[in-house]
C-alpha cells in the first residue's frame, strides 16, 4: 500500500494543490497534440481475481526478465512485482477464515497474452511452510517491526543480469490502514532471478530516504526509466532514471545513474532543475500532483508519457506529456476516470503504464483499489483489493 495520505486530511491536500497544480500549468505549454483514447482492459484485470492463494495485492511494478524494454514479443518473459499481498482461499468473493498478509509477493508470466495458463502467482514460505514475505528489512537501516514496501526494478545488464529493487522501509503507526510511515530505502540485489533464486538477495543499505525542509519527506524508486542500448530504449544516453517523491505537493523528482554504477550512491546524480548535481538535498521538483508509484515511458516521436494517479489518491488516471526524461512536462490529461470510486466506494491509487506489455500506440495501465475501513471491508469481499487495468490509446 504504497502511497501517503491521512485521510482526515485528504480533502485538504486537494485544495491545498488545486491552485499549484494550476500555476503549474499556466508556466508549462503543453508539449505535441495528443488524442488519448482510455478503456477498460478486463481481459488483464481478469487475470488478477483468483479465489486460491495468491488472491489480492497492490505495488505491480513489471520488469521483462531479458532486460529488455521492447513490445511485441511474444516470447518475453515478465516478472510482477507485488507489495502488500492476501494469501488463502476465497468462497463467493468472501475470503475464508485462516487468510494472511505478507509484505511483498510475485508473480512469473510467459508472452504478452493475459491467459492464466500462463502465469504463476507465487509468495515466499517459512520453516513451517506459512506464507511469508521475500524481502524483509535486515541491513543497518532496519528498525523492529519494519517491513518492505516494494518499488520499481531493474535486470542490469552491466551486473551479470542481476535484478535490482527498490525498497522501502515501512513501520505501522497505529491501527488504521493509512496509519504507517516510510523512512528509508534498501537497494536489494537478487543474483538468480527465478521462482527459485528470489528469496535470495543482498541488501544495499542507503540514504535516500530524507527529509526535505520544505518538501516534506522525500522517496526514490517510484519508478525507472532505463535510458540504455542494452535495454532498447529509443534514444539511450547510457543512464537509468530513478523518479521519487517529495511528498508535500507529491512532487516528482529525478536521479540518474549508471547502470554498473548503480550500487554507488556516490556515483549517483540528482535533477536540480538546471543540471545533474551531487547531493540528494539539492533535487527539485519536475512537477506535481503525480503518485507514489507511477511511470515514465517513451513516444514513437520522441517525447515521454508520465502516468500517474492524479493528486497520489483519486479516481483520475493523469498523463503529462514532456520532451525528455526530466521533462518540461505539460498539464494534466485526465484520460480516464475509475468508476470504483462511485460504483463502490474504492480510492484509486497508483496508477502507472507497463511499456513492454503495451501495443506501439496504446499503453497498458494498472491501478490498485483500497478503502477506508480496509482491514474489516477485505475480509468481506476480495474483489476490492487487486491491480484494475485500462488501455490507453495515443495519436
Amino acid at each position: 500500500m504504497h502511497f501517503k495520505y491521512k485521510i482526515g486530511s485528504f480533502l485538504i491536500v486537494l485544495l491545498l494543490s488545486t491552485n499549484r497544480i494550476s500555476a503549474q500549468e499556466k508556466s508549462v505549454q503543453d508539449i505535441g497534440s495528443y488524442d488519448f483514447q482510455a478503456a477498460p482492459a478486463p481481459e488483464w484485470t481478469a487475470l488478477m481475481e483468483r479465489t486460491s492463494g495468491w488472491f489480492g495485492a497492490d505495488g505491480i511494478f513489471t520488469i521483462p526478465l531479458d532486460g529488455v524494454e521492447n513490445q511485441g514479443d511474444g516470447e518475453k518473459e515478465t516478472l510482477f512485482i507485488f507489495s502488500d499481498t492476501y494469501v488463502g482461499e476465497v468462497v463467493n468473493n468472501v475470503p475464508k477464515p485462516g487468510n494472511v498478509m505478507v509484505n511483498n509477493t510475485t508473480a512469473w508470466m510467459k508472452g504478452l497474452e493475459p491467459k492464466k495458463s500462463a502465469i504463476d502467482f507465487e509468495y515466499n514460505l517459512d520453516g513451517d511452510g506459512k506464507p511469508t514475505s521475500y524481502f524483509v528489512p535486515n541491513n543497518r537501516n532496519a528498525k523492529a517491526n519494519e517491513y518492505f514496501w516494494l518499488g520499481d526494478g531493474v535486470i542490469n545488464h552491466h551486473k551479470d543480469n542481476a535484478l535490482y529493487l527498490f525498497a522501502y522501509h515501512v513501520h505501522k503507526t497505529g491501527p488504521n490502514v493509512f496509519d504507517f510511515e516510510q523512512t528509508n530505502i534498501t537497494l536489494l540485489k537478487v543474483d538468480n532471478p527465478t521462482k527459485e533464486g528470489i528469496s535470495k538477495s543482498t541488501q544495499i543499505a542507503t540514504d535516500l530516504g530524507f527529509v526535505h525542509p520544505t518538501e516534506g519527506r522525500v522517496y526514490f524508486g517510484s519508478g525507472l526509466f532505463v535510458n540504455t542500448k542494452q535495454a532498447n530504449a529509443p534514444n539511450p544516453d547510457g543512464y537509468v532514471y530513478i523518479y521519487g517523491i517529495m511528498e508535500r505537493q507529491k512532487s516528482l523528482i529525478a536521479a540518474r545513474v549508471r547502470p554498473e554504477n548503480i550500487e554507488n550512491i556516490n556515483e549517483w546524480r540528482f535533477w536540480n532543475g538546471k543540471t545533474w548535481g551531487v547531493q540528494k538535498e539539492e533535487v527539485v521538483e519536475i512537477t506535481n500532483a503525480v503518485s507514489n508509484e507511477l511511470s515514465v515511458t517513451p513516444t514513437e516521436d520522441g517525447n515521454f508519457l508520465l502516468t500517474f494517479t492524479v493528486l497520489g489518491l483519486s479516481d483520475k488516471v493523469g498523463i503529462r506529456v514532456g520532451t525528455s526524461p526530466v521533462g518540461p512536462f505539460g498539464e494534466i490529461h485526465e484520460v480516464y476516470t475509475c468508476p470504483e470510486y462511485k460504483e463502490k466506494g474504492l480510492f484509486p491509487y497508483n496508477a502507472k503504464a507497463h511499456y513492454h506489455l503495451s501495443k506501439p500506440g496504446e499503453l497498458l495501465v494498472s491501478y490498485n483499489t483500497i478503502t477506508l475501513n480496509f482491514w474489516e471491508d477485505i475480509q468481506k469481499d476480495a474483489s476490492i483489493y487487486h491491480p484494475r487495468f485500462i488501455k490507453v490509446k495515443y495519436k
